[in-house]
């Protein structure tokens, strides 16, 4: 079918939530897309950071085929070995508690809020500005955003917005306090990172008044900022936090990974999920993590975002450069929006704009040296045409 077509579908047949650019993909591999026509595209934004391992990683491809061709889905109701080992493993690379599996970040929000409720009833849940969670209501009540909360209001009740400080966290935990919620690096709002201070400030005042401390690594995790976790840089270990996105290798899985504070928390009956934790995304995500843990990998994240960093701070109309790892913004003096489209359209490459001046970008953690100075040199021409 054609572009033409597929948009005529849209506009009959989906409800119109997403502002869909005019390109129809039709096949990745590595850091590569290819559209209807033929044309390759650089792919910086990984499906909003999910082919963190490269599109279509031939380890999960495989990993898929062979589990798809023995068992596909026999709900929780039984055991299956996938989700039993790739539990154990999150827990074992991680906060070395306890994994309730479910379908993708929002709803391992909505598991972490209702963990943290059941531990301390009726308490309060405090999140910061800018935060992004999930569309879901409870992940949405987290997510102090007047132009995604105001259509769906009233929201759940007991939620607590401050700045993120550690003078304002601190304030805000009491002895009514449930969880604290922070993403170590606010994805949506356009790569913010939070200061280890104020990491730092929220668990004491955890510890303090006997609240969850809880990190949304939906997007930080999985290798993105140049450690398996992104809490492993911060010095500072949750009581709980919430993975999804790369977690799949490019199928749609979640978690919720505990410590053992809380690991007993929830019991049958409390929480479930037709879907989570099936045989085929559990096989995909063991081979995610087998490739996305190697040490050499890891390291190459983190030296070549130093690379991106140093490139982007160098083309033209960028201000400024924020972010950890292959995890990174720049800041522009003219219409981001304008900026991404063009790469898209005129350069193919792939980022997106997050604000009306903040480009982000996501590129697989498997890209080459010489596919990030490509990256650098079609941004720079799509910010060139701006002059």
């Amino acid at each position: 079918m054609s572009l033409a077509e597929l948009q005529a579908l849209e506009d009959s047949s989906v409800i119109h939530s997403y502002a869909r650019q005019p390109v129809e993909f039709v096949r990745g591999e590595g850091a590569r897309l290819w559209d209807v026509d033929g044309n390759e595209y650089l792919d910086f934004l990984c499906g909003i950071s999910v082919t963190n391992i490269g599109h279509c990683h031939p380890q999960v491809v495989a990993a898929v085929r062979e589990q798809a061709g023995r068992l596909m889905h026999v709900s929780n109701l039984f055991y299956t070995e996938p989700a039993m080992r790739l539990a154990e493993r999150l827990s074992r690379s991680s906060l070395g508690g306890k994994v309730f599996f479910c379908n993708s970040g929002a709803e391992a929000s909505e598991a972490a809020i209702k963990l943290a409720r059941k531990a301390r009833p009726a308490g309060d849940v405090v999140s910061v500005h800018g935060a992004f969670h999930g569309r879901t209501y409870g992940a949405l009540s987290a997510t102090p955003q007047e132009s995604k909360q105001a259509p769906f209001a009233p929201l759940v009740s007991g939620f607590r917005a401050v700045d993120p400080t550690p003078e304002a966290i601190a304030g805000a935990v009491d002895g009514n306090t449930a969880a604290v919620l922070l993403e170590p690096i606010q994805g949506e709002s356009g790569v913010n990172v939070l200061s280890n201070e104020t990491l730092r400030a929220a668990r004491e005042a955890c510890e303090a008044h006997g609240a969850a401390l809880i990190f949304d690594e939906v997007q930080t995790g999985m290798g993105r900022t140049g450690t398996l976790w992104a809490y492993e840089q911060t010095g500072v270990t949750p009581d709980a936090m919430t993975v999804a996105k790369a977690l799949g290798g490019g199928l749609p899985i979640g978690a919720l990974v505990t410590g053992p504070r809380l690991a007993d928390v929830l019991e049958p009956g409390d929480h479930g999920s037709t879907f989570a934790g099936g045989p085929v995304v559990a096989a995909a995500a063991l081979a995610a993590l087998d490739v996305t843990e190697d040490p050499a990998l890891l390291a190459r994240v983190r030296d070549l975002g130093l690379r991106l960093t140093a490139g982007l701070e160098a083309l033209p109309h960028v201000v400024s450069v924020r972010g950890r790892g292959l995890m990174l913004a720049c800041e522009l003096d003219v219409p981001a929006p304008d900026v991404a489209r063009r790469a898209l359209l005129d350069e193919r490459l792939i980022v997106n704009a997050t604000g009306p001046t903040t480009v982000r970008l996501l590129p697989p953690l498997i890209v080459s040296a010489a596919e990030i100075d490509e990256a650098l040199g079609r941004l720079g021409a799509a910010l060139a045409a701006q002059d």
